[in-house]
């Protein structure tokens, strides 16, 4: 049984292996076997996407740590960047798929080596990846620093502008590169914008007084940012601060009162003493910049003669840079709301200024009208005595 298995099988391996040197089996015929010998069609393939790093160029150094990566696309809503430290820490950033640019949301380490990968998502037939990395430039010598003038968590008025100071002045071609990097949030959202004093400060004011009670986040994103003549910005940070009640003063030199409103509401109407001939006080907006319980205001080194004076005060609050107060004065109270008889402060009386001390904070608006002498920009916190117009005009962008 065995033998004749083995024979059939010996069999039918020649019937099958029968036909022409071609290896075409004799059943088959000219169509059918050209057919049978056609190489099996490929598997489809998937149209590449075309993806590039254009920039930082490949292996570049020296790039500057506000660098954004640039890349090329055609399927830009369907491609992903990631960049990533040497470490292997990915950078956190925003990807702008209109402009095809990667933002990082910090600037990047001073000589750190950072690798981008491009990946065009399996998305209608198209994928591709591009990969490239580049090192950034080493942290320069000179550097400029830059100081908000108000603390996180601070409460302030409503007349408050957002005061940021430079160590070294930034010359006006740089000035709207580092005003892009300063980013000012508020809630409620209030139009606003930034206003170079100099090229040394920059302040941020609403178009209006900031709404009472508004939360406000500003960002500082200045490290890496060019300054001109090799300095560069060294600082990133953000500050949160909130706005107060609404506590606005109002002074009238006709009716020589100042009318206090709060929350838009009269709380308070003081007798008052501005400032006598040769001695104005100055009209215009001002704001509280600094308070005082106690100091002591003399005229000595400046001028002498019946004028002049070394005296103690109390509650005083400054409106200028030159010397023009709020505060307590018991010796002028009989004038008060009568007659100027102060050297250009805004007199009024122990009693009041007490109240005033205690009731105001940095930032609150004081508004004087009719007086000889209109206040001179830059004279204190003047962002209010400019029009929103003007105020617009010391923006750089």
């Amino acid at each position: 049984m065995t033998a004749v298995v083995a024979a059939a099988g010996v069999l039918l391996s020649a019937g099958c292996s029968g036909g022409d040197k071609s290896g075409t089996p004799s059943w088959q015929s000219g169509a059918e076997a050209a057919a049978a010998n056609a190489p099996a069609p490929a598997s489809p393939q998937p149209t590449l996407s075309t993806v590039a790093v254009t920039f930082p160029a490949k292996d570049a150094t020296g790039v500057k740590a506000i660098a954004e990566i640039k890349y090329s696309s055609e399927d830009p809503a369907n491609t992903a960047v990631e960049v990533k430290d040497a470490a292997g820490k990915k950078v956190e950033g925003t990807l702008d798929t209109d402009e095809k640019v990667f933002r990082p949301a910090e600037a990047l380490g001073w000589g750190k080596k950072y690798t981008v990968t491009v990946t065009g998502t399996a998305s209608a037939d198209r994928g591709a990846t591009a990969t490239s990395s580049f090192t950034v430039m080493k942290k320069p010598s000179k550097l400029v620093r830059a100081v908000s003038h108000l603390g996180d968590g601070q409460t302030v008025g409503v007349g408050m502008p957002l005061i940021i100071r430079l160590d070294r002045a930034v010359p006006k071609k740089y000035r709207a590169d580092v005003q892009r990097r300063m980013q000012v949030t508020a809630t409620p959202a209030q139009e606003g914008i930034w206003h170079w004093t100099s090229g040394q400060e920059v302040h941020y004011r609403p178009k209006v007084y900031w709404k009472p009670q508004t939360k406000v986040s500003y960002r500082v994103q200045l490290k890496g940012v060019p300054m001109g003549d090799g300095w560069y910005g060294r600082t990133d940070y953000t500050v949160n601060v909130k706005i107060g009640r609404s506590f606005v003063m109002t002074v009238d030199n006709k009716s020589k009162h100042m009318i206090v409103k709060q929350n838009g509401k009269v709380v308070k109407k003081l007798p008052v003493s501005l400032g006598k001939p040769g001695f104005h006080t100055v009209s215009g907006t001002m704001l509280v910049t600094d308070k005082l319980r106690k100091t002591t205001f003399n005229t000595i080194g400046r001028f002498t003669g019946p004028d002049a004076y070394n005296t103690e005060v109390e509650y005083a609050q400054r409106l200028t840079w030159g010397g023009q107060f709020i505060h307590a004065a018991r010796w002028s109270e009989g004038s008060q709301g009568r007659t100027n008889v102060s050297h250009g402060c805004i007199n009024v009386s122990h009693g009041g200024g007490k109240w005033l001390y205690e009731n105001t904070m940095i930032g609150d608006p004081v508004t004087i009208t009719g007086t000889e002498e209109r206040i001179q920009y830059g004279d204190g916190w003047t962002d209010w005595s400019l029009s929103w117009e003007e105020y617009k005009k010391g923006s750089a962008i």
